[in-house]
């Protein structure tokens, strides 16, 4: 039940572009990160470039990814090509970006976060065998 949230300063994309990255970024939770697909929710923001700044300078475009996860479920090999693949996604629709572009993979403990009015500690607990 992963929420990603895409943070994209600079440029404003076109519908076809946010369905690409939105698409993609819920193909790379299910297949790197072993998230279920119809669970997985993506906000695509754009925002003004502004209040955007790396090592005190503007950008011309910028763009930064938090990823939320229940806390142990990934490697830290997923993490890392999930980070890697973001990375790429961003870069081949957004074009140069800053070496600064963080992509984080935040992980929440179990019983502080869930969908449906369930916990996923509780989903946990239920699924083992009685």
């Amino acid at each position: 039940m992963p929420f990603v949230h895409v943070i994209i300063a600079g440029t404003r994309l076109d519908p076809e572009a946010k369905r690409r990255i939105q698409q993609e970024t819920t193909t790379f939770m299910n297949t790197i990160m072993r998230k279920r697909r119809e669970v997985t929710a993506v906000l695509l923001e754009e925002v003004g470039l502004d209040g955007w700044t790396v090592g005190g300078e503007p950008l011309s475009v910028a763009a930064h990814v938090e990823a939320n996860v229940t806390l142990g479920t990934n490697t830290p090999d997923e993490k890392e090509r999930f980070i890697k693949a973001m990375d790429t996604l961003l870069k081949e629709n957004l074009g140069d970006l800053s070496v600064a572009t963080y992509v984080i993979v935040r992980e929440v403990q179990a019983e502080a976060w869930g969908y449906d009015g369930v916990t996923q500690e509780y989903r946990r607990v239920a699924a083992l065998p009685a």
